[in-house]
């Protein structure tokens, strides 16, 4: 089992109490992501607080899936991050005060009960899965904060 964990940053010209706003309000986050293209709070768990959860609607061109996130860590100003399918993947987003602004960083870690969910679920194919899934956290954490840092500084 590899240790899969994948973290990029940008500095937005926003304080970090804004840019938190925006990223914790998931029903935003089909506004940036290429993935995601729509979330939404399940019955009684709206807003962005620990224990919350949230429905993910993700599509791709061969495919189009839904997960279920739990919110882990709702810090405003700080850190909003929240795992899906449970404990599969942690999405994570931090919100550090720099000069002018905010260093925001996007991070993306497989867990062990991914791993372990995945070969039940693909059995002989379950690397090449993950690998796929790697690869577009890669290619999609870029994408996802140049489109925060344009939302935010726009408005």
């Amino acid at each position: 089992m590899s240790d899969l964990r994948f973290s990029e940053s940008v500095f937005v010209a926003r304080p970090p109490e804004f840019v938190y706003d925006m990223v914790a309000d998931v029903t935003r986050m089909g506004e940036w992501s290429p993935v995601c293209k729509a979330c939404w709070w399940e019955e009684g768990n709206g807003g962005p607080r620990e224990g919350a959860w949230f429905i993910g609607r993700n599509e791709l061109p061969e495919r189009t899936w839904e997960t279920r996130s739990l919110v882990v860590a709702a810090d405003p100003g700080r850190e909003f991050a929240f795992q899906t399918n449970g404990s599969w993947v942690r999405w994570g987003y931090t919100f550090s005060p720099a000069e002018g602004g905010t260093l925001v960083t996007e991070s993306w870690a497989f867990l062990p009960d991914g791993h372990t969910g995945f070969r039940e679920r693909y059995g002989d194919d379950a690397e090449n899965q993950i690998a796929i899934r790697e690869q577009a956290a890669r290619n999609g954490i870029p994408i996802t904060l140049a489109a925060i840092k344009q939302a935010a500084e726009a408005g």
